[in-house]
């Protein structure tokens, strides 16, 4: 039997009315997208730690996320798994002319230029007029961030240099401990480590760099040495809270040393 069908018709017998499963009749849009971005982000995480066989089942996951909301829509005579599926194949197509039609094959770097002006188009014919239209609010903050500039940039707002970035971030810094001397409120604290994070993801856009995977990195590496000095405490029959902030500290740069 075919696996998509079959998956489609697991689905479908969930969702009956009459012999589905309760907590699976009961689902919205609403209440099953939290689900799906959180498929989307096991599956970033199996990649980052090249496990292929968590992949396999992450993609399973989230492929029955598509299922899912396919399921739902086409309950509601809206459109089904077959309509999405042609809906981006026919996207893909229409957009490397080059592969599947008479286009000229170019460089990468012209078919990504391309590529922005066949989705400036789509957006277009969606009524998206305005130059940050379209840009989902429900992404991480820091790649919105990166989005909305990167947007911005294309008609003109935007620094040439890397040195008025880099000033912008010291200026940003500079009025966030200005609030901190002066015990500002957490509005006002929050409002300006926003526009520090906001000057400090433009500067990783300027540079070339996703600022969510680098901090993905960070944090990947943090917890790698964080997890040395509690290896390093508990060889003592310790753990890190009765430990000292000098001794942590002295396990930390040893992790450092070894390259973790």
């Amino acid at each position: 039997m075919n696996q998509t069908r079959r998956l489609l018709e697991i689905m479908e017998r969930l969702r009956d009315p009459e012999r589905g499963c309760p907590w699976d009749k009961q689902q919205t849009f609403r209440s099953i997208a939290p689900y799906t971005v959180e498929e989307a982000y096991e599956v970033a995480d199996a990649i980052e730690r090249e496990d292929m066989e968590a992949l396999r089942e992450e993609l399973g996951d989230l492929l029955l996320q598509v299922v899912y909301h396919a399921r739902m829509a086409e309950e509601a005579g809206l459109f089904g798994f077959e309509d999405v599926a042609a809906g981006i194949g026919a996207k893909l197509t229409e957009r490397h002319p080059h592969v599947f039609g008479s286009g000229e094959m170019k460089d990468s770097t012209q078919q990504t230029k391309d590529w922005e002006t066949r989705k400036a188009g789509e957006r277009a014919a969606k009524q998206l007029v305005g130059v940050l239209d379209g840009i989902p609010l429900g992404m991480p903050a820091l790649t919105r961030a990166e989005k909305l500039q990167k947007r911005a940039g294309r008609v003109g707002f935007d620094w040439p240099e890397l040195a008025p970035v880099f000033a912008k971030v010291r200026e940003e810094l500079a009025e966030l401990e200005q609030e901190v001397a002066g015990s500002a409120p957490k509005p006002r604290l929050e409002d300006e480590l926003g526009d520090l994070l906001f000057a400090v993801a433009n500067a990783a856009r300027k540079l070339g760099v996703d600022p969510e995977q680098a901090l993905r990195g960070t944090n990947r590496k943090f917890e790698r040495r964080f997890r040395h000095l509690e290896m390093r405490l508990a060889e003592q029959g310790r753990k890190p809270a009765q430990a000292s902030l000098e001794e942590m500290d002295r396990y930390w740069d040893e992790a450092k040393e070894q390259g973790l």
